[in-house]
């Protein structure tokens, strides 16, 4: 009787987690889709002396090759986790390389002990806060995500 009620139990809490990661991905999935069509923007803090950034000192930070900004100061740099959509879009529109490229150079760097990953985010709203609190900081989002608290560096031409 114990074996069947644990048994029952556990096959509720296996349908929970399934219920959850559905629920999880479709969120995602729907937070995604919102801002697909939004071309990206890279953002700083609103104090940030920094008015512009080139796509080459970009890709640079982004790829762990520098770490400072343009005026020499250290640059936190921000990204979304692996596997986010906006990640591989901007990456691949950054770089020009396909997203396994990135992420095998990526496994190169850190193996090699050169760069460290940039401090990951699983979503828009956690970027625009870190980016408005933090003075060093810089990372990307959709256009229409952008506030008042963060001031747009880069722009992708469409």
């Amino acid at each position: 009787m114990r074996l069947q009620v644990l048994s029952s139990i556990q096959h509720t809490l296996t349908g929970l987690q399934k219920l959850f990661r559905m629920a999880l991905s479709l969120s995602l999935f729907i937070c995604f889709t919102t801002d697909a069509n939004d071309p990206l923007v890279v953002i700083v803090h609103k104090d940030n002396p920094n008015q512009q950034i080139s796509q080459h000192q970009l890709v640079d930070l982004y790829m762990g090759k520098y770490t400072a900004f343009p005026d020499g100061t250290l640059a936190n740099v921000l990204d979304y986790e692996q596997g986010h959509p906006l990640r591989t879009i901007f990456l691949t529109s950054l770089t020009g390389r396909p997203i396994n490229q990135i992420n095998a150079y990526w496994s190169q760097v850190k193996f090699s002990g050169k760069a460290s990953f940039p401090q990951a985010y699983q979503s828009i709203d956690a970027i625009l806060e870190e980016v408005a609190s933090t003075p060093d900081a810089i990372g990307y989002v959709p256009a229409t995500a952008v506030t008042e608290d963060v001031k747009v560096v880069y722009r992708f031409v469409q």
